[in-house]
């Protein structure tokens, strides 16, 4: 697993909202957020009141937010939300990448990403609503008019 220290080195947001670094602001102690490009919401904008809230960074939290993560990129794929599905890719590829555990360089992003968060799933052993699918087949994109209901 790549240590914070890299991470802040190497990592620059992917998403349009900022949604990955969000997500990785919380194991980021309060002197490396501005190498990320963070700035703390007021009334956390100091030492004290951020590392408050910070996370320990170990496998097993990452994994619980890769397991939130995986869940919700799922939903706004099978919904059709390009760019929250986009978002959610980017934000699974990040924690991938972090984990580097086999899954780091997987890049498929047909049908809102479904691949990827399908493979999550399975090496994970996280819900997975696509179940033997690939997640790449002509039912989940957006030009199908077959409903599925997942």
């Amino acid at each position: 697993m790549k240590t914070l220290e890299e991470i802040v080195k190497e990592y620059k947001s992917k998403t349009l909202d900022g949604r990955d670094l969000s997500r990785l602001a919380q194991f980021v102690p309060f002197d490396m957020l501005s190498e990320l490009g963070i700035e703390p919401n007021e009334g956390y904008n100091t030492p004290e009141k951020w590392n408050e809230l910070v996370k320990p960074f170990t496998r097993e939290n990452v994994l619980k937010q890769l397991k939130e993560d995986v869940s919700f990129g799922f939903e706004k794929a099978l919904n059709r939300r390009g760019l929250s599905a986009g978002s959610m890719y980017e934000c699974v590829r990040m924690w991938n990448i972090i984990l580097e555990e086999g899954l780091e360089d997987f890049d498929s992003y047909a049908q809102y990403g479904l691949p990827l968060f399908r493979e999550t799933a399975v090496k994970y052993g996280f819900d997975n609503p696509i179940g033997d699918m690939y997640g790449d087949e002509d039912i989940f994109s957006s030009d199908s008019e077959e409903w599925f209901d997942y």
